[in-house]
Formats: C-alpha cells, sequence, structure tokens
C-alpha cells in the first residue's frame, strides 16, 4: 500500500495539471493583446481595460440561456408600450423640445421616433445596463456562442477607450455589451455616436444632446425619411394571395389599394407616391401592416418586427 500511493504521488509530481479555465483565459488575452496593440490601440489603454479581467459567469448563463416562448404581438406590445410608458413618453417629448428641435433640425429625424428608441431602448435611461462592457465582450468572444462578432466588438470597444470618449469604469452597459442609453454595440459607437454638445467626447451614457443626436444620426445614416412615416396597420381583403406578404416584395400605395388593401377600419391608403410592403409578424394569422421605408431603417437598428411595431406604436401615440 505505502508503494502504491508513493508511485502515484509521483506520477502526480511529475505529470503537470490540466490547464485551469482562467489560465486558458489568460493566455487568450494575451494573444488579444497582441492583436489590439497591431491595431495601434496604446499599452496604456490595454494596461487599464485589461487588468485583472476574468470570464463573467452571468453574461455566460444569460448567453447560453434557452430562448424564452414566443410571445404573441399582443402580448409583446402590452409589455413594451404600456400606458405608463406612453404617458412617461408623451412628457419626455414635451420637456425635451427645444433640445429634440435642435436635434431634428440638424438630422432631419422626428422627435417622437427619436424618444420612442431612447424609451424602449433604457427605458428613458432608467435601465441603460450595469455589466462592465469590457468584460461581457472579453467573455463573449472567449466562451460566447458568436466569438468571432464579439471579438471584432471588442477590439472596437478597446478603440473607442483609446480615443478617450469614456474611462473603462464608466464603460458600462448590457450583459451583450450593448452601451448607455441608446444601447450601441461599440461598432455602432464608433460611427454613429455624435458629441452634440461640443465637450470634446461622445457621452451616451449621460448627456441628453449627445445620447438623442446619436439616435438622430444612426436614423438618418440609415435612409431616415423625415417627410415619411413608418406605416401603418392595415385590412386585407377575403382571398387575398399570401405569397404576397414579406419584405421582398413591393409595391406603390396604388398598387396596393388595387389589390384590396385598406387601412383600418375599412378606408383608402394614402395618395402618396411611396413602395410598401405588407409584413405580418405572426406568420399564420393575426394583425398585418403595411411598412415604409423608415420601419426598414428601425429593422437595421433591430432586427426583430416586434421592436420596430413596438418603436413605431409608441411614436404614434406620444406624437405632439
Amino acid at each position: 500500500m505505502y508503494i502504491a500511493i508513493s508511485l502515484l504521488f509521483l506520477i502526480f509530481s511529475i505529470c503537470p495539471a490540466h490547464t485551469a479555465p482562467n489560465e486558458d483565459f489568460s493566455l487568450w488575452l494575451d494573444e488579444l493583446r497582441q492583436q489590439a496593440l497591431s491595431e495601434g490601440i496604446s499599452s496604456s489603454t490595454l494596461d487599464k481595460s485589461l487588468a485583472d479581467l476574468a470570464p463573467l459567469d452571468r453574461v455566460l448563463q444569460l448567453d447560453r440561456r434557452q430562448p424564452e416562448k414566443t410571445q404573441t404581438l399582443n402580448r409583446y406590445m402590452a409589455n413594451v408600450v404600456p400606458a405608463v410608458r406612453i404617458a412617461k413618453g408623451h412628457a419626455e417629448l414635451e420637456r425635451n423640445d427645444k433640445l429634440l428641435d435642435k436635434v431634428s433640425s440638424e438630422y432631419a429625424v422626428q422627435p417622437r421616433f427619436i424618444i420612442a428608441l431612447w424609451a424602449i431602448e433604457s427605458d428613458f435611461g432608467r435601465n441603460a445596463g450595469n455589466t462592465p462592457v469590457i468584460g461581457a465582450l472579453a467573455t463573449l468572444a472567449y466562451a460566447g456562442r458568436r466569438s468571432t462578432y464579439f471579438r471584432k466588438e471588442l477590439l472596437v470597444a478597446l478603440n473607442i477607450l483609446d480615443t478617450g470618449d469614456v474611462d473603462p469604469s464608466n464603460m458600462i452597459g448590457s450583459w451583450a455589451g450593448a452601451m448607455g442609453q441608446c444601447q450601441f454595440m461599440p461598432w455602432s459607437f464608433k460611427r454613429r455616436a455624435v458629441d452634440f454638445d461640443g465637450d470634446g467626447k461622445r457621452d451616451i451614457w449621460h448627456t441628453r444632446d449627445d445620447i438623442f443626436a446619436s439616435i438622430a444620426n444612426y436614423l438618418k445614416s440609415s435612409g431616415w425619411h423625415q417627410d415619411q412615416t413608418w406605416g401603418r396597420e392595415i385590412l386585407l381583403p377575403p382571398h387575398f394571395d399570401k405569397k404576397l406578404l414579406g419584405l421582398k416584395t413591393q409595391k406603390s400605395l396604388d398598387q396596393w389599394q388595387a389589390l384590396g388593401v385598406r387601412r383600418l377600419p375599412v378606408e383608402v391608403l394614402p395618395k402618396r407616391q411611396l413602395q410598401a410592403s405588407l409584413v405580418r409578424p405572426q406568420r399564420a394569422s393575426g394583425r398585418t401592416f403595411l411598412i415604409y421605408d423608415n420601419y426598414r431603417v428601425l429593422l437595421k437598428w433591430n432586427n426583430s418586427h416586434y421592436f420596430a411595431l413596438a418603436v413605431s406604436s409608441l411614436a404614434d401615440q406620444i406624437s405632439r
């Protein structure tokens, strides 16, 4: 027995231990650091940003969570566009009217859509997340389901820190790395965020001037039309050809009118020279919407019909 125990001790002493997850992460982080340096990010920024970094268990748990059961559109709208949010949206539209008019004049985006996006993304800034963005992105780049995507976003986030827009301790957001009150991913921040108050920083965490202007700039840069709305809910005639549903099919309003499409309750479509498509989020049955180019811009922000319809509905209901 003594010999056997001694032999086991000798074997474990000679054989290297299996590399622990944190040791794997350290090796991965070293390699990432070298890539960041090669892309021009300063060593001082990397020292501050990557020091004491470790995978965040909560982020991995959320990333691996099974998708929730699909909600009906009506249930989703009731949750995301409740009466209290509509009232708050209307109040914020009035409270920020001078700033919104200034932003709207600069970027040609209606104020009601700016407020609606702000409301739904972060509940008017009250729920912008409390997770360190670098930690979240590093975790997802290291062990997430879409590691390549998050690695690119992480490198962009480090570049943002290098430019001085925000300090690492203040770069907080959602568990998936969406930042600030408009919930921009780093790529969107780098290309769309705006220093509207002229203080030298693009602050989408605390400064409403920058938050509203950044939202508006994103929409404008994505093809927004100030002279148009998003669309409207419509009624289809009996025996309508369902193959015409979907974003791939575009027709003029006159053409849809000729096919029997009507505004609710049963009214003719607007007399404008616009191209439009029909979308039905719940494919088999449910509500149907006639949508314009601005709706497609909202899908660029978040590729979800439920999201785009929630923003559109809230914008309509807080319109001044």
